[in-house]
């Protein structure tokens, strides 16, 4: 009898130790690598559009321009600063038109893209675009706030590709600081 238990018991022991085997197996399999994409180049996108990023703005008040916890690093809100030291401002749909709307949101993503750039010192870094919020200085009576916004959107896909596509909101607002066109803020995933 006793035979017979510590049969049982190397038995179990033997296939305790092969499911856990199989277990670490399995797990090694599913672990997929992700190959680099030897043509994703955002920089070189970027000079291809005759874009050059200049040195971000400093925030205007308590807060910095990004922050980073683990793989996702948090934008703050930017507006669009042009490169003469302006601010491009009016509510859409009554000082400015969409176009002027959409180059105002272009002009904004460019300027993310520069804090981007100074956060992580190569933009190939980014593994995709994840969100977007997208506020629209808006008269009360404008129902386009996406037309404006995709201004900013269509850029991260011109210069990221498919990484570029993200979950987004585009909403109006009665006022922005500064009476700003737009200000956007991002959420990306990085390296």
């Amino acid at each position: 009898m006793k035979t017979y238990f510590s049969g049982i018991l190397l038995l179990m022991l033997i296939s305790c130790g092969t499911t856990q085997e199989k277990k670490e197996e399995t797990q090694k399999t599913d672990v997929t690598v992700e190959a680099k994409d030897p043509d994703y180049n955002p920089e070189a996108k970027l000079a291809e559009l005759g874009i050059e990023l200049s040195t971000p703005s400093a925030p205007v008040a308590n807060y910095v321009n990004a922050v980073r916890t683990g793989n996702l690093i948090f934008l703050a809100g930017k507006g669009p600063l042009q490169s003469n030291g302006e601010y491009i401002t009016g509510k859409i749909g009554e000082d400015l038109s969409i176009e002027e709307g959409y180059y105002a949101a272009r002009v904004t993503g460019i300027n993310q893209l520069a804090v981007l750039k100074a956060e992580l010192g190569d933009l190939s870094k980014v593994k995709r675009i994840v969100k977007v919020l997208g506020m629209v200085n808006a008269a009360s009576d404008f129902t386009d706030h996406p037309k404006v916004v995709n201004g900013y959107s269509d850029l991260m896909v011109q210069v990221f590709g498919e990484k570029g596509k993200h979950a987004r909101a585009a909403v109006g607002m009665g006022s922005l600081p500064t009476n700003i066109a737009v200000e956007i803020e991002m959420i990306v995933e990085v390296e």
